[in-house]
């Protein structure tokens, strides 16, 4: 017969002190502050199309549950091998649209496992240098960066003149596609501007023969 003392000697009551409330409370709350900056410094480097706050928030949460699952997992070592198990047959679907995407998640997994680990000096400025390092040079904007001219001309002379135009007023151009029907030459190139200055597509839409002249920017994910 199952007494009370019974009860209480169990292994599965004797697993609640085996973390204690402050180690708890000082580690989620150390994932919640890393976790925002981390979603703060997603905010500021986004460079996508259409911006999803689900996934900075998700951002927060992935830190302070991998806070939680390592807290559980370094507590007890049966648990951490059940964990492994567990984990394992867990699948995701959906697709990363954002390369930089992959970054900011291992970013959260890595500081809530070096969280949990106790390790907190090593997570705070960790995530203060790839913080300032991801702000820097995801920001950094160049008039080398490349751009997309799309170039409609009336006829062969005017591409001829529109070209000799472009290499006198950008450093570098390169013809991606070119499309011919009567009375038309349409080209898409790769341009890269001199100090950034785009006042040239100005004076390039106005001339005699050329019908339109549209600059996109380009990151090399679209346009290929």
């Amino acid at each position: 017969m199952i007494t009370f003392q019974d009860i209480f000697k169990s292994s599965f009551l004797e697993n609640v002190t085996s973390v204690s409330l402050l180690d708890m409370t000082l580690a989620l709350v150390l994932a919640f502050g890393v976790g925002l900056f981390i979603f703060l410094v997603y905010q500021k480097t986004y460079q996508g199309v259409m911006y999803s706050s689900s996934f900075g928030v998700t951002l927060i949460a992935l830190t302070m549950i991998t806070t939680l699952v390592i807290l559980a997992v370094t507590s007890n070592v049966v648990l951490s091998l059940g964990m492994v198990g567990a984990l394992s047959i867990v699948r995701f679907r959906t697709a990363i649209k954002e390369p930089l995407d992959i970054a900011f998640l291992f970013w959260s997994i890595a500081v809530g496992i070096v969280l949990a680990a106790g390790l907190i000096p090593l997570a705070v400025m960790g995530s203060v240098a790839i913080g300032l390092i991801l702000l820097v040079f995801v920001n950094r904007k160049s008039s080398r960066d490349p751009y997309i001219l799309v170039l409609r001309c009336a006829d062969y002379s005017c591409e001829l003149r529109a070209m000799a135009y472009l290499e006198e007023h950008t450093l570098r151009r390169a013809v991606k596609s070119k499309s011919a029907v009567k009375g038309a030459v349409e080209l898409n190139l790769e341009v890269r501007l001199k100090d950034g200055d785009t006042d040239f597509i100005n004076e390039l839409s106005q001339m005699a023969g050329v019908d339109s002249a549209v600059l996109v920017s380009y990151n090399g994910d679209y346009m290929g």
